[in-house]
C-alpha cells in the first residue's frame, strides 16, 4: 500500500504540470480526491492493513492527500493570476483614469435638507410618525369636523381597516404632544403625504410636506410671523417679499395663508400661496388634554403656533420648475442640472 501512495504522490506531481484550464484542473481533483479517485479508493482499504502498519501507511496517507490539495490550491492561484494579466494586457496604467459623472442629492432632498437644517438654528427637532394613520390622530384631534372635504373618500385613501394614507404630517404633531414629558415643544414634521389629486403640473398623490409645531405659555402671532419671515427669507433670500393673508384651517385660530411675491423673467411679479400657518386652536389642546389626562397641553396655560409648507412647491419656486412630475419621472436629462 506504501508503494502505492507513493505512485499516486508522483503522478499527480507529473500531471499537475500539464492542467492549463480550470476544467483540466476539476478533472485533476476528481481523479485523485473524488468519491471514486485514486486517493480515496486507496484510503478504503486502510481496513484490511494490518494494525501494526496502520500508523505508517495512514501518515503517508495524510501526506500524499496534503500534497494534492496543495497542488490544487497552488495551480488555482496560478491560474487566476494568469486570468487576471490577461484582463488587463494592453491597458497603460500610466494614462489618467477616465471621469466618472458626479452624483448629487434630487433636487426635493436637497430643498428639504435646507429647510431643515434652516430650522434647526431656530430649535426645531425633527419627529418622525406612521405614514398610516387613524381618524383621530389625523381628523379628530385636530379639530376637524366629520362633515369637512378632507374626510370624504374622494379626497382621502382609506383602508377597508378604516386606517388611512395620512394626508398632512400635521398627525407626527399629534403625536408628539401624547407623548411629551415636558414643555416647551418644538418640532418639525418633514415626510410624505397622500390625497386623491387628479395629477397635473401642480397636483399628485403623494407630496413631500414639512410641518411645525411650538407649543409653551405665552407663544404669540409675533413668534409665529417672526420664525416663518427668518426661515423664508433664509430660503429665498432676505428681500423676498412675503406677506399673511388671514384664512381658515380647523386646528388654528387665527389662522394665515403666507404668499411670496414671484418674480419670473419676462412676466409681470405675482403673488403665490407657498404655505399656511395659525396659532393652535383651543380644541386641539383640549383634544390633546383628555387624552393625556395631565395638565400639560391645558387649553388655559400653553399657547402655541403651527406651520405646513410643501417642499415640492418651495423646490419648484428656488429653481422655476413648472411641472410637479418632474420630480418623479427619473428623466436623468432635469436632474443632472442639479448635480
Amino acid at each position: 500500500m506504501l508503494d502505492e501512495l507513493s505512485s499516486i504522490q508522483s503522478d499527480a506531481l507529473a500531471a499537475i504540470e500539464s492542467i492549463d484550464s480550470e476544467s483540466s484542473l476539476e478533472e485533476f481533483r476528481i481523479h485523485y480526491l473524488g468519491k471514486k479517485g485514486r486517493l480515496t479508493a486507496t484510503a478504503a482499504g486502510m481496513r484490511d492493513v494490518a494494525k501494526e502498519d496502520k500508523r505508517e501507511i495512514g501518515q503517508k496517507l495524510n501526506e500524499v492527500r496534503t500534497t494534492i490539495t496543495g497542488l490544487i490550491d497552488t495551480r488555482t492561484a496560478q491560474l487566476d493570476a494568469q486570468k487576471d494579466a490577461k484582463a488587463v494586457a494592453g491597458i497603460d496604467p500610466t494614462l489618467p483614469a477616465r471621469s466618472l459623472p458626479q452624483g448629487a442629492g434630487h433636487p426635493l432632498s436637497q430643498m428639504l435638507n435646507r429647510a431643515v437644517d434652516t430650522l434647526h438654528q431656530l430649535g426645531f427637532a425633527i419627529a418622525e410618525g406612521p405614514e398610516i394613520e387613524d381618524e383621530w390622530h389625523c381628523f379628530d384631534a385636530l379639530n376637524t369636523p366629520e362633515d369637512h372635504p378632507a374626510r370624504n373618500e374622494k379626497d382621502t385613501f382609506y383602508f377597508d381597516s378604516g386606517k388611512l394614507l395620512r394626508t398632512h404630517t400635521s398627525t407626527v404633531q399629534v403625536r408628539t404632544m401624547e407623548g411629551a414629558k415636558t414643555l416647551p415643544v418644538r418640532i418639525i414634521a418633514p415626510g410624505s403625504a397622500f390625497r386623491r389629486d387628479e395629477i397635473d403640473a401642480t397636483h399628485s398623490i403623494s407630496f413631500t410636506q414639512l410641518e411645525g409645531l411650538y407649543v409653551a405659555e405665552e407663544v404669540s402671532l409675533a413668534d409665529l410671523k417672526g420664525t416663518l419671515e427668518y426661515f423664508f427669507h433664509s430660503i429665498f433670500g432676505k428681500d423676498t417679499e412675503l406677506r399673511f393673508r388671514p384664512h381658515f384651517f380647523p386646528f388654528t385660530e387665527p389662522s394665515f395663508e403666507i404668499d411670496i411675491k414671484l418674480h419670473t423673467a419676462g412676466k409681470s411679479a405675482r403673488w403665490i400661496e407657498i404655505a399656511g400657518c395659525g396659532m393652535v386652536d383651543p380644541a386641539v389642546f383640549e383634544a390633546i388634554h383628555s387624552q393625556r389626562k395631565d395638565d400639560l397641553f391645558s387649553p388655559d396655560q400653553v399657547s402655541g403656533f403651527a406651520f405646513g409648507l410643501g417642499i415640492d412647491r418651495l423646490a419648484m419656486i428656488q429653481h422655476g420648475i413648472p411641472d410637479l412630475r418632474l420630480f418623479s419621472e427619473n428623466d436623468l436629462r432635469f436632474l443632472n442640472q442639479f448635480a
